[in-house]
């Protein structure tokens, strides 16, 4: 990736901006030809773009490249990190989309009246507790937990898989807006770029990049959530599913979650009771563990006790009999130590250390 290539070449990206024909050469080994164009865009934009872009961050609307302090890391360990990000609104949000300091809800575009409750309950939930909720504005069960965050006034992060000048699908313009006024609308399609089905379904991979744990609501066997699910697992996420009624279509994708071991959703509030005050929380005391690297977060003795018993890999049945105070109590410490950074999750009910 030739932006990989000035990254490692140069201090910064302004350096890169300043640099003589000669010394891209020999430090990229680009053609002629683009270093041509380099020159027209210099030529265009001045000595260094930054200053305009910086503008245009304030104005609410911009391109986060990588090399900004804003820009999320977890975005590089992707299998395609995105070049840039195009967004709209609330540009506040981005440090805590790079600190991974938000919830991604999914699921179906066809769900039941039972599973649109939820995932507007979950929404409302997430923002009355400080979570920006993070989704796709799809029709279904994201748009329901859009609207469940703005209702309760929180920070909605709708994922596009089309440009942000357009709005898919159409009758989505009014929420869309909304999002946009009150938290953050983001893509990686350029104005101009033309939408295929595939989009859709890897603005997947940005959702849970920008995301501390998923939930999946509802969601059919070879849903895009699924995708999403799977992310969360490779990444070492929490990951909730709401169960549904066993012979639901709509819910078979999001019930075999639960059969490979994610985390019961019953309640909105179960949601928030593990996870405490998100980063837009205005109570006093607020949980760190998102925050501070692995190595400064604080644990008991028990709890070193829980993390040596893991190891490389242990299951719930094991580290229940090694625990010792119930079921219950070990999936919220487990639960706490995964947000801590400490230990990651794997299919089937089982952890390892990080």
């Amino acid at each position: 990736m030739r932006l990989t290539q000035l990254q490692r070449a140069f201090p910064d990206l302004a350096a890169a901006w300043a640099a003589s024909p000669q010394q891209l050469v020999e430090a990229t080994g680009w053609p002629r030809p683009l270093l041509r164009a380099v020159q027209d865009h210099q030529q265009r934009w001045g000595s260094s773009p930054l200053p305009q872009l910086a503008v245009r961050f304030r104005g609410g609307r911009g391109v986060l490249l990588h090399g900004d302090g804003r820009w999320p890391e977890a975005l590089q360990s992707l299998d395609r990190p995105p070049l840039w990000l195009h967004w709209s609104g609330r540009g506040s949000l981005w440090p805590l989309l790079a600190r991974r300091q938000a919830i991604a809800v999914v699921g179906t575009r066809h769900p039941s009246e039972h599973g649109l409750r939820l995932a507007r309950q979950i929404g409302a939930e997430l923002a009355a507790q400080g979570w920006p909720v993070v989704s796709g504005l799809a029709e279904g069960i994201d748009a329901a937990a859009h609207r469940g965050c703005l209702e309760h006034n929180g920070a909605p992060v709708a994922v596009l898989g089309n440009p942000l000048q357009r709005v898919y699908p159409r009758h989505h313009e009014s929420l869309q807006r909304q999002v946009n006024q009150q938290g953050l609308l983001v893509s990686e399609m350029a104005a101009d770029a033309r939408t295929h089905p595939g989009h859709f379904a890897s603005r997947n991979r940005l959702l849970v990049a920008f995301a501390a744990a998923v939930v999946v609501v509802e969601c059919p066997s070879g849903s895009g959530a699924l995708h999403s699910a799977e992310l969360a697992w490779s990444q070492g996420l929490p990951l909730w599913s709401v169960p549904a009624d066993s012979d639901r279509p709509s819910a078979q994708g999001s019930n075999r979650l639960l059969v490979r071991g994610a985390t019961p959703l019953l309640h909105p509030g179960d949601l928030t009771a593990q996870l405490g005050p998100g980063p837009l929380s205005s109570r006093a005391h607020r949980t760190q563990a998102l925050q501070q690297p692995a190595p400064a977060v604080q644990v008991s003795a028990r709890e070193a006790g829980l993390l040596a018993a893991v190891g490389r890999g242990a299951g719930l049945e094991e580290l229940d009999q090694i625990w010792g105070e119930g079921t219950p109590s070990l999936l919220a410490t487990l639960l706490q130590l995964e947000l801590a950074g400490l230990l990651a999750a794997e299919p089937g009910l089982r952890w390892r250390r990080r």
